[in-house]
C-alpha cells in the first residue's frame, strides 16, 4: 500500500554533536570572552529545590538524589551520571570515553562477560530499549529502569549501577572484540552527507575550541590501534565519585534506597592525586564566519544564520521569567513564519527562527538566536533567507503585538495548569531529567507547587514592552555564523559570502509592523441538532461501556484515572483510498492535505490563535483501509474537541493555495529525493514489497502532476458525507454523565445513512517465491540490508503471540551473533509486521548496515540463525526472556491511556474479543521451546524469501 502524502518534512543537517544525550545539557563554563550577555539588573530570588527530593553526598563525593514517586507503579528509574566525556581524553585517547561506555555492558566485577545483559532480560529489563547508556562532550550516563517488586532484582540494581561506577574489568578480548561494534556505530550513523558536511562545518562551528577535536566518536585509526592501557586510564582517571551521581526515583522506600547507595558507593575512592576537570569554552568570533559547503548526497538549499550568546543557568526567578520570555519569542516568531509558509508566494519550503542552546546544546553554556531556510533551488536561497531574516529585523524593529502575546500567554498557562493536574501522574522518569540537570549544570530544580505559582506570578507581570525589549537584544554584530548546505549540482547557482552578508545587512529594508489575522468568530455557528443515545452496554471485566447512536455510530468509553487532564479518543470506519478509482487514486492520496488546511473558514494559523489557551484538539484522517477522526483533551475542553470534530466533518476547508503551496513544495522533494542512497533504498522496498502494482509505487513527479484538489476535496467530502459505520473509542479521566451530552451533541448528530461501508481489497500484496534485488547507489562503503520471510496466515491471538516469541528469540540470536560474535554490525534489528486485513499476511524482517565486504558473510550468519532456531527452537533461556519482558510491559501498559486507546480499536477493527487480554498471560504462558520451533518450521520459510541489498555505486 503506497504511503499516505504528507505536507513536507526536511530533515537538516543542522545539529552535529553525532552522540550528544536525547536532552541536550547546558554546564558552567569558564569564559575566554564574553559572548555577548545582555544586561540584568533585577537578579531575582533563588528559586529553591523541591523538598520531596532529597539529596546527599557520600565522604568521597558521590552525589545522589532520590524520590518516590509511583508512576508507573512497582517501577524505579536508576541512573549513573558522570561529569565527564570526550573533552577529557588525551589526544591519543580520542573515542574511548564513548567506547569505556560499551565497556560497560561487557564484564563487571560481580557482572563477566554478558552477564548483566542477560541478568535484566530475565527480570523483564529490555536491552537498548530500557537498559542504554550516552556519551557526550562531557558527560556519560547511564540508565536502567528497574521493576521493584521483586526485592532482589532491584538491590541488585544498585550493584550494577556500583560496578558501572568503579568496577568494569575491560578484558582485553572483550575490548578487541568491541572494536568492531564501535567503527560499525560510526558507519551506521555516518557515511552519508550528513558526516561529510558535518566534518566541514564543525571547524567553523567550534572554531579554536577543544571541542572540534572532541567528538564523541573519536578517530577510526585510534579505535582500531589503541593498546589497552589507554582504555584503562581513562577509565581510572575520571571514573571517580567525586564526578558521579546516583538518581533514583521510583516505587520505593527512600530511606531503603538511601541505606543501598551507601551500601554500595561508599567503598569507591577518589584518585590520589585526580587530573582536573578543566571547563572548556568556545571563543568569540568578532568578524562573521561564513561556510559554503556542497555535497552530491545532499538533498535540500539550506542557509542559517547564528547569532551566539552566554547562556545563563536557571537558579533565580529572573533567570525563569527571562526563559518565559524567550519563549513567547519563539512561539510568536515561529506563528509568523508558520504564516507565510502557507502562502502561495511564500519565498521559502521551510523556514524557522529562535533563540535556544548553539545548535542544539552543541557547546554547553552557549545559546543562539538561529534562522534557516531552505529553497526549492540554489538561484532562490537568497530571496529565502533574506525573507526569514526580515522577520527577524521586522520583530527587532516593531515587536510582537498584545494579540500576539496574549496567545503566547494563553497557551503558557493551560500548560502550567496541565502540569500542576498531573503532579501526581508525573513519569518518574521526567524527574530524572530534572535531577540530571542539577547534577550536571547546576539548574534549580522547584517543585511543582512552586514552579505552578511563579510560572503564573511571572506570566502576569511580563508586558509587551519587556518582551519587545528582550527581542531586540538578539540580533547582534559579533558572534555571527553563516553557514549554506546544498546539493552539488547546484553549486554555481548558490549565493556567495558576498551576498550573503549584504542579504543580512539588508534585510530589514522596507520591513512594516506585522498585521495580525485573527478571525473573530465561534468554530461553530451553532449547536447541531442533538441526537440520543439509544442503547448502553457494560463490559464490565475491562470496564469498557459501549454505547449505540440514534445515527448509528457506535461509542467504548474507558473512563480511566491514569491521568488526571487527559482524554484521547480515535474513530475508523471501512474504506479509506481503498475507495478510489485508479482514475483518481492521486488526488485521494493527498486527500490529507485537506484536514491540514484549516476547517470552515479558518486556515492553519487562525485556528491556532482562536485555540489558544485550550487543549481540546479534533480533526479527520483517512488512510488506506480506513477513515475517521481523532482527538484529545483535557476534561474541561473537551467540547471544544468533539466540535472540531463536528467541523471537520460537515464544513472541511477547500484552501487551493495552501493545496497548491503542498504540492509544490512536494515536488522540489521529489526533484532531489534520487539524490540520497537511503531515499532511493526505500524506493526500492517499497516497489518490491507491493510487487510493483501501481497504486504501490512510490510518488514521482508525473504523479502530481495529476493531482486535482477538486477530486481530492470531492473524495474527503464523500468519506465523510456519511458516517455510517464510525467506531468511537474514548479514554480518559471523564465522567460518564457529563460526557454523554457531549457525546449526543456532536457525535450523534454527524449525518450517516445507515447504509454499510466496506474497504476493497485493490490486490497490493509482496511477490510470492525468492526475490533479490541490489541497488547501487552512494559513495562509501557502507550497505544496507533488508531480508523479508512472508506469507499468508490465520490471523488470531494464539498465533501472534507465537510469532512475537519468535521475533523475540531471533532477535536475540541474531544481535549474539552479528554484533557480538562477528563484531559486523552495530544494532541490527529483527522486525514482525501482523496485519488482519485485507488479507491476513504476516512479514519477518531481518535489516542490518555493515561494510560492505562483509553483507555476504553477515547475510550468511543471520540466515544460519534462522535456520538454527527452525531445527531446535528458541532456547528456554530465550523463552524465559520473552515472558518476563512480555509480563512487565503489560502491567506498564494496563495503565496507560494509548495502550487502550490502540488497544480496543484493533480488538474493533479485527473483529476479536474486547476481553481478549484477560487471556493474554496464558497465551504467554503456552510459549515453549516447541512451540517456538513449530512456529519458526511453519512461518521461517524460505520460499517467500526477498533479499534487498543497498551497495555504493560502482
Amino acid at each position: 500500500m503506497k504511503k499516505p502524502f504528507n505536507i513536507l518534512a526536511i530533515c537538516l543537517v543542522l545539529n552535529l554533536s553525532f552522540y550528544a544525550p536525547a536532552y541536550p545539557q547546558k554546564k558552567t563554563v569558564t569564559a575566554k570572552k564574553t559572548i555577548a550577555v545582555a544586561t540584568q539588573k533585577n537578579e531575582g530570588t533563588p528559586i529553591p529545590n523541591d523538598p520531596d527530593v532529597k539529596i546527599g553526598k557520600l565522604a568521597n563525593g558521590l552525589t545522589y538524589y532520590i524520590r518516590k514517586n509511583t508512576e508507573p507503579k512497582n517501577r524505579a528509574e536508576l541512573y549513573l551520571a558522570t561529569r565527564i566525556g570526550s573533552l577529557m581524553e588525551n589526544d591519543d585517547q580520542q573515542g574511548l570515553a564513548h567506547f569505556t561506555e560499551h565497556m560497560a555492558f561487557n564484564g563487571t566485577k560481580d557482572f563477566p562477560k554478558n552477564e548483566m545483559i542477560n541478568y535484566l532480560q530475565k527480570a523483564g529489563v529490555r536491552f537498548g530499549a530500557d537498559l542504554n547508556a550516552y556519551t557526550s562532550f562531557d558527560q556519560t550516563v547511564y540508565q536502567l529502569p528497574i521493576p521493584t517488586d521483586s526485592v532482589a532484582v532491584f538491590k541488585n540494581g544498585f550493584k550494577i549501577l556500583a560496578n558501572w561506577a568503579g568496577k568494569i574489568v575491560m578484558e582485553g578480548d572483550e575490548i578487541d572484540k568491541e572494536r568492531g561494534v564501535i567503527v560499525e556505530e560510526d558507519r551506521q550513523r555516518g557515511k552519508n552527507a550528513k558526516e561529510r558536511m558535518s566534518k566541514q562545518l564543525l571547524p567553523l562551528l567550534l572554531k579554536d575550541s577543544r571541542y572540534a577535536n572532541r567528538l564523541p566518536i573519536g578517530k577510526l585509526d585510534i579505535l582500531h590501534s589503541f593498546t589497552h592501557d589507554k582504555i584503562r586510564n581513562f577509565y581510572k582517571d575520571w571514573y571517580r565519585p567525586n564526578l558521579q551521581a546516583v538518581i533514583a526515583v521510583g516505587d520505593f522506600d527512600v530511606n531503603e534506597v538511601e541505606r543501598l547507595i551507601k551500601a554500595n558507593f561508599s567503598e569507591l575512592t577518589n584518585p590520589l592525586n585526580p587530573r582536573p576537570r578543566v571547563a572548556y569554552d568556545l571563543p568569540d568570533n568578532i568578524a562573521p564566519l561564513v561556510k559554503i559547503i556542497t555535497d552530491p548526497e545532499q538533498q535540500y538549499n539550506v542557509a542559517q544564520v547564528m547569532y551566539k550568546q552566554r547562556g545563563r543557568i536557571m537558579k533565580t526567578s529572573a533567570d525563569y521569567k527571562k526563559s518565559l520570555m524567550y519563549n513567547m519569542i519563539n512561539s510568536m516568531l515561529g506563528a509568523r513564519l508558520q504564516e507565510i509558509m502557507q502562502k502561495g508566494n511564500a519565498p521559502f519550503i521551510q523556514a524557522q527562527s529562535g533563540y535556544g542552546p548553539y545548535q542544539g546544546g552543541l557547546v554547553p553554556g552557549i545559546n543562539a538566536f538561529q534562522s534557516f531556510a531552505v529553497s526549492s533551488s540554489g538561484a532562490t536561497l537568497e530571496k529565502a533567507l533574506t525573507a526569514v531574516l526580515a522577520e527577524n529585523e521586522r520583530m527587532s524593529k516593531y515587536g510582537f503585538l498584545q494579540s500576539e502575546l496574549d496567545v503566547a500567554r494563553k497557551n503558557i498557562l493551560a500548560g502550567n495548569e496541565k502540569r500542576l493536574k498531573e503532579k501526581d501522574k508525573t513519569a518518574s522518569s521526567s524527574f530524572v531529567q530534572k535531577y540530571l540537570n542539577n547534577f550536571l549544570t547546576g539548574t534549580s530544580i522547584p517543585s511543582t507547587e512552586f514552579a505552578y505559582e511563579l510560572t503564573n506570578k511571572l506570566v502576569g507581570e511580563i508586558t509587551l514592552e519587556q518582551v519587545n525589549a528582550l527581542a531586540k537584544t538578539l540580533i547582534t554584530t559579533e558572534n555571527l555564523i553563516i553557514i549554506v548546505q546544498a546539493p552539488e549540482k547546484e553549486k554555481a547557482s548558490l549565493p556567495t559570502e558576498v551576498q550573503l552578508l549584504a542579504a543580512l545587512k539588508n534585510a530589514g529594508n522596507g520591513v512594516t509592523a506585522y498585521v495580525d489575522n485573527s478571525l473573530n468568530k465561534p468554530l461553530l455557528e451553532q449547536k447541531p441538532a442533538a441526537g440520543k443515545i439509544v442503547n448502553e452496554q457494560k463490559i464490565d471485566q475491562i470496564g469498557v461501556t459501549e454505547l449505540t447512536l440514534s445515527n448509528g455510530i457506535k461509542v467504548l468509553l474507558k473512563p480511566t484515572d491514569f491521568k488526571n487532564d487527559q482524554i484521547i479518543f480515535s474513530s475508523f470506519s471501512k474504506g479509506g483510498t481503498s475507495l478510489a478509482t485508479d482514475a483518481n487514486f492521486q488526488s485521494a492520496e493527498t486527500v490529507g492535505l485537506i484536514p491540514q488546511s484549516g476547517v470552515g473558514d479558518f486556515n492553519p494559523s487562525q485556528l491556532n490563535k482562536l485555540l489558544a489557551g485550550n487543549t481540546g484538539r479534533g480533526g479527520a484522517y483517512i488512510d488506506g483501509l480506513y477513515q475517521g477522526y481523532r482527538g484529545s483533551a483535557s476534561p474541561k475542553d473537551l467540547e471544544t474537541a468533539f466540535q472540531m470534530v463536528y467541523a471537520y466533518a460537515t464544513n472541511p476547508r477547500k484552501d487551493a493555495e495552501l493545496f497548491n503551496k503542498s504540492i509544490s513544495d512536494y515536488k522540489v522533494v521529489l526533484a532531489n529525493k534520487s539524490a540520497d542512497p537511503g531515499s532511493v533504498f526505500a524506493d526500492t522496498v517499497q516497489a518490491v514489497l507491493s510487487s510493483y502494482h501501481k497504486r504501490g509505487m512510490p510518488t514521482n513527479l508525473s504523479d502530481l502532476d495529476k493531482i486535482s484538489l477538486d477530486e481530492s476535496f470531492n473524495f474527503y467530502k464523500n468519506l465523510f458525507a456519511d458516517n455510517s459505520g464510525q467506531t468511537f473509542v474514548i479514554v480518559g479521566a471523564f465522567n460518564m454523565e457529563t460526557i454523554k451530552p457531549l457525546i449526543e451533541t456532536y457525535i450523534a448528530s454527524l449525518p450517516a445513512s445507515g447504509q454499510a461501508h466496506n474497504f476493497v481489497d485493490n490486490g497490493i500484496y509482496p511477490p510470492l517465491g525468492k526475490v533479490s534485488k541490489t541497488v547501487y547507489k552512494g559513495l562509501e562503503d557502507k550497505a544496507s540490508v533488508e531480508l523479508y520471510l512472508h506469507g499468508d496466515y490465520e490471523f488470531n491471538a494464539q498465533n501472534n503471540v507465537q510469532l512475537e516469541a519468535l521475533k523475540a528469540a531471533l532477535e536475540i540470536k541474531i544481535l549474539e551473533r552479528l554484533r557480538e560474535k562477528e563484531s559486523g554490525v552495530y544494532s541490527p534489528r529483527v522486525g514482525l509486521s501482523i496485519k488482519k486485513y485485507p488479507k491476513a499476511h504476516y512479514y519477518f524482517t531481518i535489516s542490518f548496515s555493515c561494510a560492505t565486504a562483509n553483507v555476504e558473510k553477515l547475510i550468511g550468519a543471520a540466515l544460519d540463525e534462522v535456520k538454527q532456531i527452525k531445527d531446535s527452537g528458541a532456547t528456554a533461556d530465550d523463552i524465559s526472556k520473552f515472558k518476563s519482558e512480555e509480563q512487565r510491559q503489560i502491567e506498564l501498559s494496563l495503565r496507560d491511556n494509548s495502550y487502550w486507546l490502540s488497544y480496543l480499536t484493533n480488538r474493533l477493527k479485527n473483529g476479536e474479543a474486547l476481553t481478549q487480554l484477560l487471556d493474554a498471560q496464558q497465551r504467554i504462558n503456552n510459549v515453549t521451546v516447541e512451540t517456538t520451533r513449530a512456529t519458526a518450521q511453519k512461518y521461517l520459510n524460505e520460499d517467500n524469501y526477498i533479499r534487498l541489498v543497498l551497495l555504493p555505486q560502482k
